[in-house]
């Protein structure tokens, strides 16, 4: 499962305009490229792009058109939680996300990827394309946001969302794809968590 952290856009140091560009075109670039790895060995993952991965598995249509549209509801959300900054950033990152994955497999692909090979891959590459993201007050946007927006309007805390929507998406897995698989996933999920557990600090690094 997942529960991941987002930027704190009341930090009062920012990045250059440059820095942020280069820190979000690495974040999105190893996030699609970690999105590759995962659909290419049919796993999938938590949060709103574990959902798109799964309406792409069931409906055979792209990730990367469902992982736009997936995002538009929080918009709004991210506007009003974390400013309009960190709304237009995410929204870019997820744009280049969704575009990238769509144009990628055209340059790679994997004859062979052992499962639980690319579930340790998917984790470490997307734990460290989330970091950059995260030190550049942006996100990938969903759940997260809308976590961060309950627990202010109803003290329900912000983790326990996350986690509780990723049971339910791993639970509704288990009846469209091979169980092990699953239990793959699971293991890409956790290595995400470890990495953005263990070197995302909002208190240490610059997040706007």
């Amino acid at each position: 499962m997942t529960s991941l952290p987002l930027p704190d856009p009341s930090n009062s140091a920012r990045h250059s305009l440059l820095e942020d560009a280069q820190g979000i075109a690495f974040g999105t670039g190893m996030a699609a490229f970690g999105i590759l790895i995962l659909t290419q060995t049919g796993l999938m993952t938590g949060q709103t792009a574990g959902l798109a991965v799964l309406i792409s598995y069931l409906t055979g249509w792209h990730f990367g058109p469902v992982f736009f549209v997936v995002n538009l509801p929080f918009y709004w959300l991210g506007y009003r939680r974390m400013g309009w900054r960190f709304t237009l950033k995410t929204l870019i990152a997820v744009a280049l996300l969704s575009g990238l994955s769509l144009v990628l497999p055209r340059f790679a692909s994997f004859d062979h990827l052992d499962p639980v090979v690319g579930a340790l891959l998917f984790g470490a590459i997307t734990g460290s394309a989330l970091l950059a993201l995260f030190r550049h007050g942006a996100s990938l946007g969903g759940i997260g946001i809308l976590a961060l927006y309950l627990q202010e309007k109803t003290g329900f805390r912000a983790g326990l969302t996350q986690l509780l929507f990723d049971a339910c998406l791993f639970a509704l897995a288990f009846t469209v794809m091979e169980p092990v698989r699953v239990l793959y996933s699971l293991i890409g999920a956790g290595v995400v968590n470890l990495v953005i557990a263990v070197n995302h600090r909002r208190d240490r690094y610059i997040a706007t």
